[in-house]
C-alpha cells in the first residue's frame, strides 16, 4: 500500500510558497480523502491534478471500460487501455504519478445504496459523472454524510462547476430531480477542452474547501463557454419550497449522524443559559485571523492526543473554516464517547455571513 505524501517533499514546493498556503494547506492535503466519481472526461483532469498537489488518500469510482471514442477527452487513458476498467487504468496513472498517493479504485457504480460504504471515512466528494441519476445520488449522499460535494458538467461546448455545502445544494438549482431524457456526450458531442478546464476548476474548488483557502463556489455556480472564451456566474439560494422536506430528513437517524448544526442555530444556543462547549480545530495561524469568544483551540492533527482535555458529557460543538476539518473532528469526538456533539456546517466562514458580518473572512 501507498505511503501518505510528504507535506515537506520538494515536489510541493511551489505551491507551499503561495501567500496563506504554506505547510499547514500542505499538511491538510496529505491527511484528506477524497472520491472522485467517474474516471472520465472530467476525471481526467481533476484526479492527475489533485494526486500532483498532495492529496493522500483518493478513492475512484467507476463502472465503465475504455473505449476507443473516450481517448480524444479522457486523457488518463491511452490506447493501451482499450477494453480496461476506467479505475484500473486510472490507478496505474496515478501511481506513476504520485506513488506516495494512496489510490482505490471502487469498480461499479456510485448508487444511493453504495454510497456509505464508499463514503466512509471520506473527507469530500466530487461527481465528474455524466448522467443526472448519479449526480442526485452524490448530492443526497454528501448531504447525509456531511461532507462537501463538488460537481461538475461538460457538454458541447460548454460546463459549469459548483458546491453543494453549507445550506444549498444540487436540487435547489434543478428542483425537478433527474432528468431521463438529458443529452449525452454520446448523443450531443464534447470538445475535449471543455472537459479540461472544468475539470481545472472542480480540482481548484477541491484545494481550496480541504486547505481553508479562498472563497469556495458556495450558492454559485461558474459557467464556462468555449465558443465565446467566456466565464460567468449564476448566483442561487436555498429552495424555500424544501425547507420543510428538509426539516424532516433532519429526523431521521441516518442524517442525525452526521451532527452539522447551522450558524444561526448555533448563535441561538449561545444565547442560553447553558450554552455549548465551543472547540476550534483551526490552526494558530487562523484562530488568530477571527475566532469565536470562549472557544477551546486544539488543532486537528493535535485532537486524538489531548482529548483528555475535554468533557465528553458537556454538549460541544466543534468548527473550523469551512467545516470540512471539523466534520473530521466530529468523527473522532464521537469515537471518543462525545454523543452530544455537532459540528457547525460552513464552519466560522459561514458564522461571519449569516450571524456576524462585522467578522473579518479569510
Amino acid at each position: 500500500m501507498a505511503s501518505t505524501p510528504d507535506p515537506r517533499d520538494a515536489r510541493y514546493a511551489r505551491q507551499r510558497i503561495l501567500p496563506g498556503f504554506g505547510d499547514t494547506a500542505q499538511e491538510r492535503l496529505a491527511a484528506a480523502h477524497v472520491v472522485v466519481i467517474g474516471a472520465g472526461g472530467l476525471g481526467s483532469a481533476v484526479l492527475p491534478i489533485l494526486a500532483a498537489a498532495g492529496v493522500g488518500t483518493i478513492t475512484v469510482v467507476d463502472d465503465d471500460l475504455v473505449d476507443e471514442t473516450n481517448l480524444h477527452r479522457q486523457i488518463l487513458h491511452g490506447t493501451a487501455d482499450l477494453g480496461r476498467p476506467k479505475v484500473s487504468s486510472a490507478a496505474e496513472a496515478l501511481h506513476r504519478q504520485s506513488p506516495h498517493t494512496t489510490v482505490i479504485a471502487h469498480l461499479g457504480l456510485f448508487t444511493s445504496t453504495s454510497a456509505a460504504a464508499i463514503l466512509a471515512g471520506a473527507d469530500l466528494l466530487i461527481d465528474g459523472s455524466d448522467n443526472n441519476e448519479t449526480r442526485f445520488a452524490a448530492n443526497d449522499a454528501a448531504l447525509t454524510a456531511g461532507i462537501p460535494l463538488v460537481w461538475g458538467s461538460a457538454l458541447r461546448w460548454s460546463g459549469q462547476v459548483g458546491i453543494a455545502w453549507d445550506g444549498t445544494d444540487y436540487r435547489d438549482l434543478f428542483p425537478g430531480g433527474p432528468d431521463a431524457d438529458a443529452d449525452t456526450c454520446e448523443i450531443a458531442g464534447i470538445l475535449p477542452t471543455v472537459c479540461t478546464v472544468i475539470g481545472g476548476l472542480m480540482a481548484t474548488e477541491t484545494i481550496k474547501l480541504l486547505t481553508g483557502i479562498g472563497d469556495p463556489l458556495l450558492g454559485r455556480v461558474a459557467l464556462f463557454d468555449a465558443l465565446s472564451g467566456t466565464t460567468r456566474e449564476l448566483r442561487y439560494t436555498r429552495d424555500p419550497a424544501r425547507d420543510a422536506a428538509t426539516r424532516a430528513v433532519a429526523m431521521t437517524p441516518v442524517a442525525a449522524s452526521a451532527g452539522s448544526i447551522s450558524a444561526r442555530e448555533l448563535a441561538a444556543l449561545l444565547s442560553e443559559p447553558t450554552p455549548p462547549v465551543l472547540l476550534d480545530v483551526r490552526e494558530p495561524d487562523e484562530v488568530a485571523l477571527v475566532g469565536l469568544p470562549g472557544a477551546i483551540v486544539i488543532p486537528l492533527g493535535e485532537l486524538d492526543a489531548r482529548i483528555g482535555e475535554l468533557d465528553p458529557a458537556a454538549p460541544t460543538v466543534v468548527f473550523c473554516h469551512l467545516g470540512v476539518r471539523s466534520a473530521n473532528a466530529l468523527a473522532h469526538l464521537r469515537a471518543a464517547g462525545f454523543e452530544d456533539a455537532r459540528h457547525l456546517a460552513g464552519g466560522i466562514d459561514a458564522w461571519s455571513r449569516n450571524v456576524d458580518p462585522a467578522l473579518p473572512r479569510y
